[in-house]
């Protein structure tokens, strides 16, 4: 275990003891079922493909397997309808995704009013996933005044080759970042850690490419190989690999917002990056492991729970 990472174990990041503790959230949306007890309805931020189980990539790491999990909505009326259920039922809001297309980008253009509606009409928190943008997904995203968009940030062309099997580059992500800030969308990228068959290449380029694009905060998500895709049998990076990177986005943007996401390994893996993780510095974490919990509260941080998602820390770290 990395020296300077377990130094902060003990001490945080806190300056000194007349300065703020530092807080933590944990988050348990309902993309899957909970532990924590946090409390809420079942499906009080449920995720939404527009799409349904149709991805036209089918990528080694993931093969449309994620999109299985999600309430299909495949029309802007389908996905209206299901957004007013989401509130009549007592939800708070909901994370819109879908599978991509040939271009690497979530199809989008069609749902832009009925996602200006649930957040607008409905005053759901909206979150939702992209991919690749153009200018017209990016004004009509900011028109809806979305709570956040988050776009996958891979920093290695040959692994977009690869993994994605589309014509694409670090480029074509850093311009769909620029294009939804300058249109006054909240951006949270993610970091896929590993996503190159488990090995490390591009993600310091990505954080690189975070840094200079204004992000409201930044999530590092990790490889779990998923059964079933060609990537099935690849072994992650480790939880120390992972948290290295998280230190590094700590010293590099001091003021950005940063979470561990849902998506990573579970079981010995998770409990290790867990308690990295927050040596490293991150202000949120989603579906903890107990022990991360205790050492939180064993540290003194100020400890806060959630039901949205962990996309949302930069709303939630200054409440």
């Amino acid at each position: 275990m990395n020296g300077r990472i377990c130094d902060r174990i003990a001490l945080g990041r806190d300056a000194g003891p007349c300065e703020p503790k530092r807080a933590i959230v944990f988050y348990e949306p309902s993309f899957a079922p909970g532990r924590l007890g946090i409390g809420g309805p079942s499906r009080s931020f449920p995720s939404i493909s527009i799409t349904g189980a149709r991805c036209a990539l089918n990528c080694k790491h993931c093969g449309g397997r994620l999109l299985k999990g999600m309430i299909p909505a495949e029309s802007p009326r389908e996905l209206l309808a299901i957004c007013e259920r989401i509130r009549e039922g007592g939800g708070i809001g909901c994370l819109i995704s879908g599978g991509c297309d040939r271009s690497g980008s979530v199809p989008l253009a069609g749902f832009l009013e009925a996602i200006s509606k649930a957040k607008r009409d409905l005053g759901l928190k909206v979150v939702v996933h992209t991919g690749i943008v153009g200018e017209e997904v990016a004004e009509g995203l900011g028109r809806a005044g979305i709570d956040a968009a988050l776009i996958d940030l891979i920093g290695s062309a040959e692994a977009i080759r690869e993994i994605y099997g589309i014509e694409a580059s670090p480029r074509d992500y850093e311009g769909s970042i620029r294009a939804l800030r300058s249109h006054g969308v909240p951006v949270v990228p993610h970091i896929l850690v590993g996503i190159h068959y488990g090995r490390l290449g591009g993600e310091v380029r990505a954080l690189e490419i975070a840094s200079k694009c204004d992000p409201q905060a930044l999530t590092f998500i990790v490889l779990t190989p998923i059964r079933g895709t060609a990537m099935e049998s690849v072994e992650p990076p480790s939880p120390l690999e992972v948290a290295e990177l998280i230190s590094i986005a700590r010293s590099s943007m001091a003021d950005i917002p940063l979470s561990l996401g849902c998506v990573r390994p579970k079981g010995d893996h998770r409990a290790k990056l867990d308690a990295l993780a927050i040596a490293a510095g991150v202000d949120a974490i989603a579906f903890p492991s107990g022990s991360a919990i205790a050492l939180a509260e064993s540290m003194g941080l100020r400890v806060r729970f959630s039901n949205s998602c962990c996309s949302l820390i930069h709303e939630d770290i200054s409440m």
